[in-house]
């Protein structure tokens, strides 16, 4: 697999003329030191569908709450198979998208991988 180029942006960087320059160019990147996640994923979902394009958004360590299925108890086997379940259904709904957008909580950063390459 061809190693994806990812340049860094912070969010003030990030102008709506950037972004839709980016996303007409099917670029990938990194937003990073994020303020506010959910504005920040708002605003990379409309400019990539205001081109008719598609996207997925996922956090990042969500392997890590479905992992949680197997600590032997009733509260992480039921979170985990419920963090399965969404995720797969998710899955389904967003089947193969243009864009994926990965949100990282923890490191307060959003990267925007484009898929169709």
């Amino acid at each position: 697999m061809a190693k994806v180029d990812i340049e860094n942006y912070t969010s003030d960087d990030l102008t709506s003329e950037k972004l839709s320059n980016l996303v007409d160019n099917r670029k990938s990147f990194k937003v990073v030191a994020v303020k506010d996640i959910g504005f920040m994923v708002n605003k990379i979902e409309g400019a990539i569908e205001k081109q008719d394009l598609s996207c997925r958004v996922y956090s990042e360590f969500r392997s890590a709450a479905m992992g949680a299925v197997a600590i032997p108890t009733p509260v992480t086997i039921f979170g985990g198979l419920a963090a399965m379940v969404g995720t797969a259904a998710h899955n389904i709904a967003t089947f193969n998208p243009d864009y994926e957008i990965g949100k990282n909580k923890i490191k307060n950063t959003l990267t925007v991988v484009y898929k169709k390459v």
